[in-house]
């Protein structure tokens, strides 16, 4: 199976999907595809790269990433939960050419300009989720009715950008392959030395190529993404085993230097590991 482009299987009848995922862990490689799809997480938690960003998901969170976003769900498997989600997936043609530039219409327009760097819906959740649960059950006319009731409320709700920047170029196969097996040795040894050496012969790339690859890909260096990575990690470590000392979180993240991540927190967070911590404590 190809893995970029990734083909949402459709029967030929239906303008749009509704998918259950009920699944030990969800699928973990990197992919993109035509539909938009918005998801319920019902259970787990885990990363979510979407573009160039490195996101957390959790319980009752609502998701929306937009056409062609490569992107990849990575379940934490310490939880020994089942991760289960809902999902739509359609595309802006999927009932006809023009039908959402209707002027009846016209209101939905936030919905998909929110979509093209994907993001996550911050008010209005419990419509969501019955809307969801609707859905479930279903005919085919009450879901298309919910889909247009979800994307109402999507245009109208609070939410937070998933991705800042997106390549604006569909990946090709090869192109996929590259960046799925770059991604998933990332994700897979964060906690790790990973030297640019090393992901660059992972990409079959030299160091050079691969630095200038990446950079144009993502909009940021592989380092970054690195550190970025492994800080989301330590966020949830900080938050998740309060008996773990600052010192052990940063060594668990993959950073061997105290100020090195104690510089990099604090660039990406606007705050010191501490302060985030207590910051937790006062919500």
């Amino acid at each position: 199976m190809k893995v970029l482009p990734f083909k949402i299987p459709k029967p030929e009848d239906d303008a749009f999907i509704f998918q259950v995922d009920y699944v030990d862990a969800f699928y973990d490689k990197l992919h993109q595809h035509e539909e938009i799809q918005i998801s319920f997480i019902v259970e787990g938690e885990g990363t979510l790269i979407v573009g160039d960003t490195i996101n957390y998901y959790t319980k009752n969170d609502i998701l929306v990433i937009g056409s062609n976003i490569p992107h990849v769900f990575k379940s934490d498997l310490n939880d020994l939960g089942t991760s289960h989600m809902l999902s739509l997936f359609f595309t802006k043609q999927s009932f006809g050419t023009h039908f959402f530039e209707l002027e009846t219409l016209k209101e939905l327009a936030p919905f998909f300009k929110r979509a093209e760097h994907g993001f996550k819906i911050a008010s209005k959740k419990n419509q969501f989720k019955d809307l969801f649960f609707e859905i479930e059950k279903a005919t085919k006319l009450n879901r298309f009715i919910a889909l247009l009731q979800l994307l109402k409320i999507a245009s109208k709700c609070n939410y937070k950008s998933l991705s800042s920047f997106i390549y604006d170029k569909k990946y090709s196969d090869n192109e996929g392959n590259r960046m799925r097996n770059v991604f998933e040795y990332t994700m897979n040894h964060f906690e790790s030395d990973i030297t640019l050496s090393a992901i660059a012969e992972v990409a079959n790339m030299t160091k050079n190529a691969f630095c200038k690859y990446f950079k144009k890909r993502t909009n940021k260096t592989y380092i970054q993404f690195l550190n970025e990575l492994r800080l989301e990690h330590a966020c949830k470590l900080l938050l998740s085993n309060k008996d773990l000392t600052i010192s052990e979180v940063a060594e668990q993240s993959g950073f061997n230097n105290m100020s090195n991540f104690n510089r990099q927190f604090k660039v990406v967070k606007n705050m010191n590991p501490s302060e985030f911590r207590k910051q937790d404590k006062s919500d």
